[in-house]
């Protein structure tokens, strides 16, 4: 492929909101952030749309996940040491108002991130509901080979 069909090719894919940014990939342990942890919260009834705006601007929080069970929301959150995270986790998150409580998983090992690549066998797919904080799924490819013959 063509240097100039490439550049076309990633800026119609911009266009279209296939590509929606671009960031430089930090390696968390020599950034200083080799402690990782997931932080799965139960907020109070009515107030999830408050909770998520307010941890939006806590730069600690690497990523917030909607989640069903338990737990309404998990968090990722990163720190120099397990001191650190547990002072995060009781003295930010646990004393937003929001909050009714958490739950910490110290994960022991990242073996591999994906990203926000999907799988190539998915094909097309299609989100059942839009809005925020609803079930969403996706349709797998009915050619893919089902593992119970």
């Amino acid at each position: 492929m063509s240097r100039s069909n490439a550049y076309a090719r990633v800026e119609a894919l911009t266009d279209a909101g296939v590509i929606t940014g671009y960031a430089a990939q930090i390696d968390p342990v020599r950034a200083g952030l080799g402690v990782c942890t997931l932080v799965f919260v139960t907020v109070h009834p009515q107030r999830l749309p408050e909770f998520l705006e307010e941890i939006s601007g806590i730069p600690d929080v690497e990523s917030a996940k909607i989640t069903t069970g338990e737990h309404d929301v998990m968090l990722l959150t990163r720190g120099a040491d397990v001191e650190g995270v547990h002072s995060f986790v009781v003295g930010v998150v646990a004393a937003l108002p929001q909050v009714k409580s958490v739950e910490t998983v110290l994960v022991l090992d990242e073996v591999f991130d994906r990203g926000r690549l999907l799988p190539p066998d998915l094909g097309d797919h299609q989100q059942v509901a839009a809005e925020r904080g609803l079930l969403r799924y996706t349709r797998t490819n009915p050619d893919r080979p089902s593992s119970i013959d």
